[in-house]
């Protein structure tokens, strides 16, 4: 049934151009001649009008014409248009000129006789028509779903777009075609001074952002959209505190890459975010290294369900695998991954596989069934105060969880595998930390008598993890508070998760060996400015929801580092990853720890394994 609706529907729109591009053909004899055209003409006109709607018509399917809808028409249908009309007319004028030594069928209509001028206003005539066919059924459309939002008591929201950009440019036109969407645009801001006076889609751009008080007085305005595909955080938190000194609400449009074929999503119009006030700049990458070590290959991913797993998962499908494992042990982590990946990049072969990396017979199974490449491990047990009461399952999981994904790597040959750690590793104060110190400690003994090449990439706090402390503060926020902070000169490092996996992948196609890759963080930023950030966000003020300092809980710290000082950190060819090396490993030394600390956990008396943990990592305190 839809095959057939969407045929009759091209057969009715060809028809219709059909009768257009007739009436055009016969009204340009009129014009050539002024509303008396020779009786021998008029013969040729009928005979000749059969040949030139067929060449038309054949024209505009070439280029797909029917196929494109009416009520959506932009630029580049018309484009089409004018480029199956062109061809057609070209066809004409030659067939006319060498029609006059033939003796052919097309001859035989009278081609030859056809006046040059009476084609040339034909191609005008047949261009004009149809494009004003197609654009009026927009308009009229458009008025239409206007009228009947209208009459239906939708009252749309006065609202000054910022950004008078390209991304501007689209979210004005799809508003113009979205009424129902309830936004009643009153012009752009811009702060490049060049545009200022300029007529975008209708509305003029009005001023730079200093003027935003003015305009929002002036005109009316109860909102604020930030057309402007990707703004650094410090120009969004520029622009929102402009926007709160005027009482007035801030979105902002999904960045470009959300942009798909020319058209924004405006159903994804949000909020400003406090990812939107921390954001950098965007991560470049050598696509051609990443896809030399995943095109084709079959890529493993621990911990596929978290949140940097499930990234990274879709950050290797844009690299095209040939197949990507999804390695997790809890399955509706795994079930919602899966869906959408498979959704979202039907030409990989995504396999879900529930798995916990500490059963050793399980995952040797999967390697031997599928033989992967490279292996992104991202499962971890990462809450802090929870592993200080549980410090044998976090031995168990981050320590020997990895030895036992690694040696598997080694024994079937893997040619990479990158450990994913974190800043709490260095100088730990936590069992967390302590235990991915050790982690990387193995990795790089394991490293210098493999043949896989072993790294370890380590970075801070992204935003938006399950559990991170600002999925906590809007939960917090959401219920009136108050909002809970252990201290008021905590800071941490932040950084998003795409850019974080993204920056991953670029450090695992960087590693020869036995590194040590520490990502650019930027400054940390003070947790209870963060708070204060969210709370402003949500609407309200200091005054409306209280923030508690609780004190710092068992094993956090004040400060975090990403590094040493005797890891010797020096920069890459990537501006935002660094490499630290430590001194040897020895992996005698290392191997007889391990076992020691698996007899420890054994026993599952907590103070031998602190004793022994301190005894591996003497700065753990």
């Amino acid at each position: 049934m839809l095959v057939r609706n969407q045929l009759l529907r091209r057969v009715t729109k060809s028809a219709i151009d059909i009768a257009v591009l007739g009436a055009a053909y016969w009204l340009a004899f009129l014009i050539h001649f002024e509303g008396s055209v020779p009786a021998d003409l008029w013969d040729i006109l009928v005979r000749s009008l059969p040949y030139v709607l067929l060449l038309k018509l054949v024209c505009l399917m070439a280029l797909r014409v029917p196929r494109l809808t009416w009520r959506h028409v932009s630029l580049l249908e018309a484009q089409y248009l004018l480029i199956a009309l062109t061809t057609a007319s070209a066809i004409l004028a030659t067939m006319k000129l060498v029609s006059g030594n033939s003796q052919s069928t097309v001859a035989s209509s009278g081609f030859a006789a056809i006046p040059i001028g009476a084609l040339l206003v034909d191609y005008l005539l047949s261009v004009l028509a149809t494009i004003f066919l197609r654009t009026g059924t927009r308009w009229g459309n458009q008025w239409l779903r206007h009228h009947k939002l209208r009459s239906e008591g939708l009252v749309k929201v006065r609202t000054v777009f910022i950004g008078a950009g390209s991304a501007g440019a689209l979210v004005a036109r799809e508003v113009a075609a979205r009424p129902d969407l309830g936004i009643q645009p009153v012009g752009f801001l811009d702060d490049d001074r060049a545009k200022v006076g300029m007529i975008i889609h209708g509305l003029r751009v009005l001023g730079t952002t200093a003027a935003l008080e003015q305009v929002v007085k002036q005109y009316d305005a109860a909102q604020v959209i930030i057309t402007i595909g990707h703004l650094s955080g410090p120009n969004t938190r520029r622009i929102t505190d402009l926007c709160t000194r005027c009482n007035i609400p801030t979105k902002v449009i999904p960045g470009i890459r959300e942009m798909v074929a020319g058209r924004v999503n405006l159903s994804a119009i949000r909020d400003v975010a406090i990812e939107d006030l921390l954001r950098r700049e965007p991560v470049k990458l050598d696509n051609r290294a990443i896809a030399g070590i995943v095109k084709g290959r079959t890529v493993l991913v621990s911990g596929a369900g978290g949140s940097i797993g499930s990234e990274l998962c879709r950050e290797l499908c844009r690299f095209a695998p040939a197949n990507l494992l999804l390695v997790e042990q809890a399955e509706n982590g795994l079930f919602h991954i899966h869906r959408e990946l498979l959704q979202q990049f039907p030409h990989v072969k995504v396999v879900p596989c529930i798995a916990d990396i500490c059963d050793q017979a399980r995952v040797k199974q999967l390697f031997a069934a599928w033989r992967p490449s490279v292996v992104f491990h991202a499962a971890a047990h990462k809450h802090v105060p929870l592993m200080e009461w549980n410090p044998g399952e976090a031995v168990k999981n981050n320590i020997f969880g990895t030895r036992g994904l690694a040696e598997l790597a080694d024994l079937f040959g893997v040619e990479r595998f990158v450990m994913i750690s974190t800043d709490k590793a260095v100088n730990p104060s936590s069992i967390m930390g302590v235990s991915k110190r050790i982690a990387e400690i193995y990795i790089q003994a394991l490293s210098r008598r493999s043949k896989t090449r072993f790294v370890t990439v380590r970075f801070g706090n992204v935003l938006g993890s399950a559990g991170s402390v600002v999925q906590i503060f809007k939960e917090q926020i959401a219920r009136g508070g108050p909002v809970t902070v252990t201290h008021p000169d905590m800071k941490r490092f932040f950084m998003t998760i795409p850019e974080a996996c993204q920056l991953v992948l670029q450090a695992g196609s960087m590693g020869k060996g036995g590194e040590i890759f520490i990502l650019d963080m930027g400054e940390p930023i003070k947790i209870v400015d963060l708070a204060r950030d969210m709370i402003r966000l949500s609407g309200l003020s200091a005054e409306d929801i209280e923030i508690r300092f609780t004190g710092l809980r068992p094993g956090e710290k004040l400060y975090e580092e990403l590094s040493r000082e005797e890891e010797c950190i020096r920069k890459t060819q990537h501006p935002k990853i660094y490499i630290g090396r430590l001194g040897s490993q020895h992996w005698v030394e290392v191997d007889r720890h391990l076992e020691e600390l698996r007899d420890a956990v054994a026993c599952a008396k907590a103070e031998k394994i602190l004793a022994k943990l301190k005894e591996i990592v003497p700065e753990y305190v």
